[in-house]
């Protein structure tokens, strides 16, 4: 079966780069025109517009970001009912990032719409912009996902899917099942990272006579559930929870730094269960640590119903990450923090390894690929947004629509793409295997040398998880260089999670501690390649190979591929030419070989 597999592989390969053709491809449908054109907008997009008034800011006259969130939750719930037809809840919010602080006077634009329904539950993409209406000048402040559960009370929702039809809503929809999936294992990941995380403890290294107890930033505050802060069911909003969690932990954040602290970032809000009218919700904040320039503030929300209730319910933590401006509008020090023994030294520890898992997971998720390096380094903290990263990037390049058809032969077709410093390729051939068959022989890379002659042998290095597995990979040496080129490859498998979808098996390059560069081996990189299959029949797969190179300076490929390289405006034809003449040596590594 691998073999049969490798066969309509390899040959779908050299009939594609021995073909000289060239032509665009086919134009699109009217309906993706109109997709495209100034008439579409998506059914559950909702709009919201705020002009900021002095009731709703802060000390430094500045919107709270409490009654921005509640904005951001009004305009995300009415985007998810609008799509589910009934009313919703909110069941999470990503993390947030803010990138700008809005002034009195100005105006807040909430753009929101549901980009991935799923059984019950659904994902809404919000994006805030704020507009100067004198210099009608626009900037991002932030974008977040939220997670919105449909609910009726005498039967079990069914959401309808989305049907997704300009590039960017297929791209959402598509990576969203990736996201759920984060989500998903959210709580798990953090408690593993956090027990096997190193952490610097450098508590014994500091002078105590200079830093301020824990204890001084402890704030404990209650709040009576009305009619004003719930919906039509008697829900407490989501976003008034948010709102009240972000003042708490304001003024715990105040008492640390004397000064008048700005919110830079949330970590996850979860809400583990519901709160109606009546409710009293008591929330407790602490600053967890102090950092040089950021300090984090933990926040707890419990619920009870009458005075007499011993047993509180736990409805929502978060982390919460401020700095202090200066006038230049730079973060200033802060003064080292004192934890309580216990508890306290725990959640001490515990932000530590918070915050290199944001960091490295602002970096990795939010980092666009040709401002990534090649290989990134690999550990447990990081793993499962590498695995993100990894998945949503060649389901991002594949769903692009404008992919030039270069040639076509035997019913395989070549395709190629030039954007972002990177000419990535594509083709699409039909084999007749099963598509799940297909799907599970070639996710195990331990098995392409069988059909594969430019992969010389795989080694698992490490099986991560069922999904997951990270390979050496070693290709023979190239024409004109002595030297083998090995690769560490980190491999994320999916299956598919609603009809349509494709089987994805996503590769790139890592780096491990235990495998260095070593000068036996040429170290080769991809950052972006793999394979998505698509079921077109009982024993009939579309498969399409996908694989990214970066321009240069980034990239130096060999002298007698520059002058075909070294210009965005270059024909693909050149290059396939090249391509197909250098096979055989291989003087290049060729399309089979990168999908390393």
């Amino acid at each position: 079966m691998i073999q049969t597999v490798g066969n309509h592989l390899r040959r779908g390969l050299a009939s594609v780069f021995s073909n000289r053709t060239s032509r665009k491809s086919a134009s699109r449908t009217d309906s993706d025109n109109m997709a495209d054109g100034e008439g579409y907008r998506n059914p559950t997009e909702v709009q919201m517009s705020q002009l900021v008034l002095p009731c709703h800011t802060n000390q430094r006259g500045e919107l709270s970001v409490g009654q921005l969130l509640k904005w951001i939750d009004a305009t995300a719930c009415l985007s998810a009912e609008r799509h589910a037809g009934c009313p919703c809840v909110t069941a999470s919010m990503d993390d947030i990032y803010f990138e700008h602080t809005i002034s009195v006077g100005q105006v807040v634009n909430i753009k929101a719409k549901v980009n991935r329904a799923f059984n019950s539950s659904m994902e809404v993409g919000i994006q805030v912009v704020s507009e100067d209406l004198c210099s009608e000048k626009q900037w991002c402040v932030c974008k977040a996902l939220a997670t919105f559960v449909a609910h009726r009370e005498l039967s079990k929702v069914k959401l309808k899917p989305t049907v997704p039809r300009t590039e960017e809503e297929k791209t959402e929809h598509s990576v969203a099942a990736e996201r759920r999936r984060m989500r998903l294992v959210y709580a798990d990941t953090i408690k593993d990272l956090l027990a096997n995380c190193v952490i610097q403890d450098d508590l014994e290294s500091r002078d105590c006579s200079h830093m301020v107890p824990a204890e001084k930033t402890r704030v404990e505050s209650v709040e009576l559930v009305l009619p004003p802060h719930a919906n039509h069911q008697g829900n407490t909003f989501g976003g008034q929870i948010m709102a009240w969690m972000e003042n708490v932990a304001t003024i715990a954040a105040s008492r640390l730094c004397r000064a008048h602290p700005t919110l830079k970032t949330i970590e996850m809000f979860h809400f583990r269960g519901p709160s109606q009218v009546g409710d009293r919700l008591v929330l407790k904040a602490i600053v967890n640590n102090a950092f040089k320039h950021s300090m984090e503030v933990g926040v707890c929300v419990e619920a009870y119903r009458q005075e007499a209730e011993t047993h509180r319910r736990h409805i929502n933590s978060a982390f919460m990450t401020f700095v202090v401006l200066g006038a230049d509008d730079q973060p200033q020090m802060l003064p080292w923090i004192r934890p309580q023994p216990g508890d306290g030294e725990r959640r001490y520890r515990e932000a530590s390894a918070r915050k290199k898992i944001r960091l490295d997971r602002k970096y990795i998720v939010s980092c666009k690929q040709a401002e990534m390096p090649l290989s990134v380094p690999w550990d447990p903290s990081n793993q499962v947004y590498l695995s993100y990263n990894n998945v949503s990037s060649l389901k991002m390049l594949v769903a692009k629509d404008n992919w030039v058809l270069s040639s076509e032969s035997n019913q395989v077709r070549l395709y190629t793409l030039e954007e972002d410093k990177f000419l990535s390729f594509h083709m699409e051939m039909l084999v007749h295997v099963d598509t799940a068959q297909a799907f599970l022989l070639l996710s195990d890379l331990r098995r392409r040398p069988e059909w594969d002659k430019h992969c010389r042998s795989v080694e698992l290095v490490q099986q991560v998880d069922e999904d997951d597995a990270i390979y050496h990979v070693i290709s023979p040496a190239l024409g004109g260089d002595p030297k083998p080129q090995d690769f560490i490859i980190l491999a994320s498998r999916r299956k598919p999670c609603d009809t349509g979808e494709p089987y994805v098996i996503a590769l790139r390059s890592v780096t491990l501690p235990t495998h260095r560069e070593t000068p036996e081996y040429r170290r080769g990189e991809t950052v972006c390649s793999g394979f998505c299959f698509w079921r077109e029949g009982d024993q009939l797969t579309k498969v399409r190979p996908s694989v990214s190179f970066p321009f240069p300076p980034r990239f130096t490929p060999k002298p007698h591929l520059c002058p075909e390289l070294s210009s965005v405006q270059t024909s693909a034809l050149p290059l396939a030419s090249k391509l197909s003449s250098s096979c055989r040596e291989p003087e290049y590594q060729g399309l089979e070989r990168s999908l390393h």
